[in-house]
Formats: structure tokens, sequence, C-alpha cells
């Protein structure tokens, strides 16, 4: 009957072969076949992928692309075959090793890639290799897919290699498997690609765009650590110490608005002292302690007295003694500069931080008015 069908295929029209493709391959996978007759039938099977036909070879594909018991030289070959042939097979072949998908992935055909990209489950291994050397699509195509093991440091090379692009970008900042250092670094290339377009640059000039997008990340890191756990703390502590982001600007603005287990997690990185031991100073250490712990973590002495009285008014609000915010803290703590209407002002070395600090303030002020408006106008 095979040596029939071999001999028939040479003349029949591509619909016939198509269907018959998809009959011989459902016979194969589904019927109870003799030893003999299954041997005939792969061979049959192995001989239509040389039909000159795409549309049997991908009816084929179809048919087989769901099966385990699929012959894995047959399915090798479709999946290396045109990308319409090979969709189904790379799409969903539970035949195909981890190693073959990778060796798909590396032969860096874009739509070969977004398919294994689309597998209903992916091992960790093969994501890595998408991250890796993959396309833009596949990538996107890999942050969305839920089925997906995806590393860490593959999330990384993928923000690295294509944080750029908006849909990336997008799909990233959904996904909430990216961790805590990656979503930062998106951040930080939203505001390179914003201070570097031409219409910034134009309308307020490089060193003001360069200030207000470094200003925007600032605000924004800030808003990345209410999103994460504080179990991911000192993932992203690290991150930022590593990327030299521990400025004292940004650890004064943190403190500002409140931020103090971030703030404890960083003081745990720069001191190399204890969990405990930092978070029992910051809740109710005297401020001897407390200010031996922040020379100890190198903050400058006309720094101290600002974050000691910010902790003062942060443990109050703590324990319902104080009702207070960034506006009222970030006040309290020019005041402790002597940099308020009334006071004799700063003194030199202190100037800069006063200045960080009244920006901050007036920042809340705004912020705390539009709030206020949006309340009247919803009311």
């Amino acid at each position: 009957m095979v040596q029939h069908f071999l001999k028939w295929i040479e003349t029949a029209r591509v619909s016939e072969r198509a269907a018959a493709a998809t009959a011989l391959a459902q016979a194969y996978l589904n019927a109870e076949l003799a030893f003999e007759d299954r041997y005939a039938a792969e061979a049959a099977l192995t001989a239509l992928l040389d039909d000159p036909s795409s549309k049997v070879r991908g009816a084929l594909a179809e048919a087989l692309s769901v099966s385990r018991h699929a012959p894995m030289q047959v399915v090798a070959a479709l999946a290396a075959d045109q990308p319409d042939v090979a969709a189904p097979i790379l799409g969903r072949s539970p035949v195909l090793l981890d190693s073959d998908l990778i060796d798909r992935v590396a032969e860096g055909r874009d739509e070969t890639q977004r398919l294994i990209a689309m597998r209903p489950k992916l091992s960790m291994g093969v994501s890595a290799a998408i991250a890796e050397v993959g396309s833009r699509d596949a990538c996107v195509a890999l942050v969305k897919n839920a089925g997906a093991e995806i590393a860490g440091l593959s999330f990384r090379r993928m923000v690295e290699r294509h944080g750029a692009d908006a849909a990336l970008r997008e799909a990233l900042v959904q996904d909430a498997r990216l961790p805590p250092d990656c979503r930062h670094l998106l951040l930080v290339q939203l505001g390179e690609a914003l201070r570097a377009a031409p219409l910034v640059q134009a309308l307020v000039g490089a060193a003001r765009a360069d200030k207000l997008t470094r200003d925007a990340c600032t605000r924004a890191s800030l808003t990345l650590i209410d999103a994460i756990g504080q179990n991911e703390h000192a993932a992203l502590v690290e991150h930022l110490r590593l990327r030299g982001d521990l400025s004292t600007g940004f650890l004064i603005r943190m403190v500002a608005h409140g931020k103090i287990d971030f703030f404890g997690a960083v003081l745990v990185a720069l001191t190399g002292q204890g969990e405990a031991r930092i978070r029992a100073l910051l809740s109710g250490g005297r401020d001897m302690a407390v200010g031996a712990l922040l020379r100890k973590a190198g903050l400058a002495p006309h720094t101290r007295a600002p974050i000691m009285r910010a902790l003062c008014v942060w443990r109050e609000v703590a324990r319902g003694k104080r009702v207070a915010g960034a506006q009222e803290v970030s006040w309290l703590m020019l005041h402790s500069l002597g940099a308020t209407p009334g006071q004799a002002g700063p003194a030199p070395e202190a100037a800069e931080l006063a200045g960080l600090l009244r920006g901050i303030h007036l920042d809340v002020l705004r912020e705390n008015a539009r709030l206020q408006a949006q309340a009247i106008a919803a009311a």
C-alpha cells in the first residue's frame, strides 16, 4: 500500500497530496499498526518531506505538531523548513528538545525565534537563548508568554539589548516577574532616550535636558521603591550601588518621602551592619547612635542633621503620635539647616543641600495642590 502511495503522489494534485499527508500522519499516530506497517508508514512520511509544495509539508507539520509519538527525524526536518511550514512544529511540538529549540533560535530567523518564544511552555535555557540573540519581536513575545520561565539575567539582557524599544519596554513594565534592578535600568534608558530627543534638546538645551531627565529618573526610582516588596530591597540597593546612583541627593530625597525601610536597606549595604540592628536604630535609636551610623555610611556632617530630623518625624508618624507627610518633613529638614524664611541661612557647605531640599519641598507642594484640585473637581 505504501508503494502504491509513493507512486500515486508523483502525479496527484497538491490538494490531494496534502489530504493524503494528513491522513497518513493520523494513521501513523493513532492506528495500531504492526511493526512492518509502521516502519513503511514512517518511510512514506519521510518521503513527503521532499514534496515540492509547502502546502503538503505544512499539512504534514500540522498533523504531527501535537503528538509525542511523531517520528523525530520528520519533526526535526519540518522544524527547519520555511516559516509557514515550521510554524506548528516550532509553536507546539513536544518532540523538540530544548537543544533543538536553542539551535533554531541561534539560526537568527526572526519569525522562527518569535514562534519559539510563543510556545505554551518554555524552559529557562531556551528563554535565555532568545534573550541573548533573539530579535526585538521575539523578546516581546517571550515577555508576554506567561508560560515561559525567564531568569533575572535574561530580563537584564533583553533590557540591555532592546530597552530603547517602546514595545518591549511596555511589555517588561507590565510583567510582574521583572526584577527591580531591571525596572530601574528601564527608567534610566527611558530618561536617556528623552534627554537625547531632538525636540527636548531644542526646547530646553542639552544641560537643562540632562538635569530634567536626571531628576525625573530619581523621582521614578522613588516610585519604583513602592512597587517592589521588601524582600527585593537588597537587590535594588546593590544595583543602584554598582551604578553609582546611591548619591547623597537620592538618599535625602528618599528620607524626605518616608522610604525608611529602603533607607535601612541602603545603610545595611553601606555600613555592613546587620539588618536587625539597622532597623532597631532607625525605629528607636538615640541620636548619638544614629549619628554614628550615618557617619559610618559615609554621609557628610551637614547631611546628618536633616536626615535625623526627618527620622524623628517619621517615627512619630509610625507610632500614631503625629500626622505628617513629605511636605511637612521636607520643610523641617530645611529648618534644621537654617534655610527657612526668618532664619540666618544655611552654612556654605550646606547651601547645595538646602537647594535640593527646597526643590523637594516645592515639588511636594505642587503635587499636593494638584491632588487637592482633582479632589475638588471630582466632588
